[in-house]
C-alpha cells in the first residue's frame, strides 16, 4: 500500500490496505500512524512520482519483484530479441508507474522457458503489430500458435474510374 505526500509514494505495511491512517509530516521524516501507533517512518523525498518502500511493507507474493528494475526487464527482453524488447518498454511506459507493469514483463520474459526465445520474439512482433500489449495476449499468441502464421498484407484495391474523381493533380 502507499501514500501519495507531495506527489512522491511512501509505502505502508501491506495489512493496513483500506484501512484509515494518518501522517505527520516534517522537512526530514515522513511517520505514518495507524489508531495512534505508529507504523512506518520514511525519510521525506522531494523527487516527484517516485516511490520510497520499505520491502517488509510489500506481501510476500510481490517482494519476489522486488530485485527487478526497469533496466533489468529491458536487458533481458532485448536479449531475446528487438521486439520483445519494444514489447517490454511499451508495457512499462503505459502504466502511470512502472512498476505496475512488472509482472506482466516477467511473465513474457517466463514465456521463452516454455515455448523458447524464437518463438517468443515472433510473438512478441505479432503483438507489436496487432496491439495486444499484454501478457495474456502474448501467451494466447503462442499458445494458439500464431506466432507461425505470416499477416497477409492487404489486398490493392482497383481504382475507382468516374467523372467526379479528381485524383492527385487536381489539388495542384
Amino acid at each position: 500500500m502507499l501514500l501519495e505526500i507531495d506527489r512522491h509514494c511512501y509505502s505502508v505495511p501491506h495489512q493496513l490496505l483500506k484501512q484509515e491512517v494518518s501522517a505527520r509530516i516534517t522537512a526530514r521524516t515522513i511517520e505514518i500512524f495507524h489508531r495512534g501507533k505508529r507504523v512506518a517512518c520514511h525519510l521525506r523525498s522531494r523527487q516527484q512520482r517516485r516511490h520510497t518502500t520499505i520491502a517488509e511493507h510489500m506481501p510476500s507474493s510481490h517482494r519476489r519483484y522486488a530485485g527487478w528494475t526497469h533496466e533489468k526487464l529491458c536487458s533481458d527482453a532485448h536479449r531475446i530479441g528487438r521486439d520483445t524488447g519494444t514489447l517490454v518498454e511499451l508495457i512499462l511506459q503505459r502504466k502511470p508507474h512502472p512498476e505496475q507493469g512488472f509482472r506482466a514483463c516477467v511473465g513474457i520474459l517466463r514465456l521463452a522457458k516454455t515455448y523458447g526465445p524464437e518463438r517468443l520474439e515472433a510473438a512478441s512482433s505479432r503483438a507489436l503489430v496487432i496491439g495486444g500489449l499484454s501478457y495474456t495476449s502474448v501467451a494466447s499468441i503462442l499458445k494458439n500458435h500464431l506466432d507461425h502464421r505470416r499477416s497477409e498484407p492487404e489486398p490493392e484495391l482497383p481504382l475507382l474510374q468516374h467523372a467526379n474523381i479528381r485524383g492527385p493533380g487536381y489539388f495542384h
